[in-house]
């Protein structure tokens, strides 16, 4: 919880820097966890939109977790020593979201580079 909460306070739109892989997956875990559940909330109050199976609650909480998923994507990036922009690659059909889950995976680079310094490298507070 505390990768998330990190991603979603400190570095909320932060995109300079590097995020380990740590940092990312477990982002993206809580924040799949919170769309179900949001999901489940719109379900359960009835206020689902006819046919889709969410509602206003899920496309507010979507909205508000927008900008750090994708600056802690970014940062995922940098760690591996690419562009931010590669991101965008993720705009090819099929091959694209398979390529970026990919560098996701990748271990990031030992040492500082381009983005900053290495992540691992740096103590983190307790």
């Amino acid at each position: 919880m505390k990768w998330y909460l990190k991603v979603v306070k400190e570095n909320y739109a932060n995109f300079q820097g590097r995020a380990r892989r740590k940092e990312y997956w477990m982002f993206l875990l809580f924040n799949i966890i919170f769309l179900v559940l949001a999901m489940v909330l719109d379900n359960v109050f009835g206020i689902a939109f006819e046919g889709i199976g969410y509602g206003p609650v899920y496309l507010v909480y979507a909205l508000a977790v927008l900008v750090p998923g994708l600056a802690v994507a970014v940062r995922r990036l940098h760690d591996i020593g690419k562009s931010g922009w590669m991101i965008l690659i993720g705009l090819i059909p099929l091959i694209g979201a398979i390529w970026l889950i990919v560098l996701y995976v990748t271990e990031g680079e030992k040492g500082e580079n381009q983005y900053g310094p290495d992540p691992k490298a740096v103590p983190e507070a307790a």
